[in-house]
């Protein structure tokens, strides 16, 4: 009778990274090892949003994490099980109703819109115009007109009824 001897492949410990609480809607801290020019390694952190996860527990699963550094989304998938991986820390835990969160993508966008009209108008603080700098970049506005004349809507129904007329 032969006898088999059984020994690990990976370095990565998966029983630990398959407990995991790496579900849609958590905050993780990502820490990569990433080689450099010289041969070494160093360590990166990539710290976002889990979007989704695929594959479940298997030998390929993978989860998506998505962040926002200057105005950029950028999103990254990580393979589950890569021995590249250092560590991954769930900083926050979200209970969500989806298993893919791909609608952030554009929830943020909106939510970027949302915030530039508040900011606009009121032009209160010097921070934002820098923000609005940044994001219209590129953009050609009017200029704001001096000939037109203010009109209440609530008194003069019947003047802003004959300046539409004419």
């Amino acid at each position: 009778m032969t006898k088999v001897n059984s020994f690990k492949i990976s370095p990565v410990d998966e029983a630990n990274r398959r407990k995991l609480p790496l579900n849609p809607g958590a905050t993780v801290r990502v820490i990569q090892r990433v080689p450099d020019k010289d041969g070494k390694f160093r360590l990166q952190a990539y710290e976002g949003l889990v979007i989704a996860r695929k594959h479940g527990a298997e030998a390929g699963a993978t989860f998506t994490v998505r962040r926002v550094a200057s105005g950029v989304g950028m999103e990254k998938i990580f393979p589950l099980y890569s021995p590249m991986i250092d560590k991954i820390e769930v900083l926050r835990e979200v209970k969500v109703r989806r298993s893919k969160l791909y609608y952030i993508r554009d929830k943020a966008a909106r939510e970027i819109r949302r915030r530039m009209r508040k900011i606009i108008p009121g032009r209160k603080n010097e921070e934002p115009d820098e923000l609005v700098d940044q994001v219209t970049t590129g953009i050609e506005t009017e200029p704001v007109r001096d000939d037109l004349e203010e009109i209440n809507l609530e008194t003069d129904t019947d003047t802003f009824a004959e300046k539409i007329e004419s």
